[in-house]
């Protein structure tokens, strides 16, 4: 009895050794080796907190990009759709007239009037800033890839209004047939009646369309800061498994590099984002008024198919070609957006060997591996 009770207090004491020595070791965030050396594991850096200011400032991106990145495909065929039946109710039943209609009011005068200038001054410092940064100061790259779009955009921006120009002056007579052209018609007062492509339609629809695509590089925008941080703790720690991270593959300079810009440009390249936006918004609110009171249904609806077609076929069938040039926006030294992942296909059945597979225990034959087994039977 006395030796039972020994070893029963043994046993206890022993038992509330190891707990002590657990709750000593809870705390560590490495494992003493044998000969005293620290071993660092699961010392991942982790983000700093977030001030007020950041929330407020995430929340208005949040807002921005829910409006800017809309269902493309859906915003299309809702400017196609207005396009084609509001257009066509307008011109059987025209609506009231208000401040809107009238071809002077200040949205007209002022941004719709230089919209592709607007376009230009907003998104050049932002492709800029962005490019300088996913692209790690590559001056050649940020040319060759991604300045290069913009002049392509300004291409078919002259191209396309400068044909709308012509079709009208072509296919068009004066009022008064003794001016056989259309400047000398309007400089004699007259008015002249040709087939008047709305160029208003084109480059708000192209407009819109230009600003969406050129600011889908702010996607996932703030990853770089968490892989750069990752990165630099791969660099200086000692240890010999490291994490993977996107930026693995850049050398010190490129890395210096993008930690300096993404720094310096950040503040600014969401700023303009926020005006980006905001000019996208106001491009379909004065797309909504050219539907309404300008132009008939087949100029407005062919000035917004062609803005359309150039769309697709730069940004849906040329810049998204391998080794196409100029690349994607957001395309540079290193990759930081996400992907969408893929569903993972789960099978309903288990399989307890090679052979027949299992459902709850019990094994599942086909309707050919019964016959064999009653044959067989």
């Amino acid at each position: 009895m006395v030796a039972t009770l020994r070893r029963l207090t043994d046993d206890i004491i022993l038992e509330m050794s190891a707990k002590k020595r657990v709750n000593n070791s809870v705390n560590w965030n490495f494992r003493p080796n044998d000969n005293g050396e620290q071993k660092p594991t699961g010392t991942k850096p982790t983000r700093e907190p977030t001030s007020i200011k950041e929330i407020f400032l995430l929340m208005v991106l949040h807002v921005c990009k829910k409006s800017l990145f809309f269902n493309t495909n859906l915003k299309i065929a809702l400017y196609l759709g207005c396009l084609f039946l509001v257009s066509l109710i307008a011109d059987v039943l025209p609506f009231p007239k208000m401040y809107l209609s009238r071809s002077d009011n200040i949205f007209n005068r002022v941004f719709v009037k230089f919209a592709w200038g607007w376009n230009l001054v907003i998104l050049l410092p932002f492709v800029i800033f962005t490019s300088l940064v996913y692209c790690c100061g590559d001056k050649q790259k940020i040319a060759k890839h991604h300045l290069l779009r913009i002049g392509i955009a300004t291409f078919f921006w002259w191209f396309w209004t400068t044909l709308f120009n012509y079709v009208e002056a072509s296919f068009g007579k004066c009022g008064n047939l003794k001016f056989p052209t259309k400047g000398t018609c309007l400089r004699a007062g007259h008015l002249w009646n040709g087939f008047d492509l709305s160029g208003h339609s084109f480059i708000l629809i192209y407009g819109s369309l230009f600003l969406i695509e050129e600011a889908r590089c702010i996607m996932n925008w703030d990853s770089i800061r968490d892989s750069m941080r990752l990165e630099e703790y791969n660099r200086t720690a000692k240890q010999t498994i490291q994490q993977s991270s996107s930026l693995c593959n850049l050398d010190d300079t490129e890395f210096s590099t993008l930690k300096c810009y993404y720094e310096k440009y950040t503040p600014y390249i969401k700023g303009l984002f926020i005006v980006i936006a905001v000019f996208q918004i106001m491009w379909d609110f004065m797309l909504l008024s050219t539907i309404l009171y300008y132009h008939v249904m087949i100029e407005k609806f062919l000035g917004g198919l062609s803005a359309v077609l150039t769309w697709y076929v730069t940004y849906r069938m040329w810049y998204c070609r391998p080794n196409a040039v100029p690349k994607m926006p957001g395309e540079g030294s290193f990759k930081y957006a996400k992907g969408a992942s893929k569903p993972v296909l789960r099978r309903n059945a288990s399989f307890s060997d090679n052979r027949h597979p299992i459902f709850k225990g019990r094994v599942i034959f086909t309707k050919a591996q019964e016959d064999s087994i009653i044959i067989g039977s």
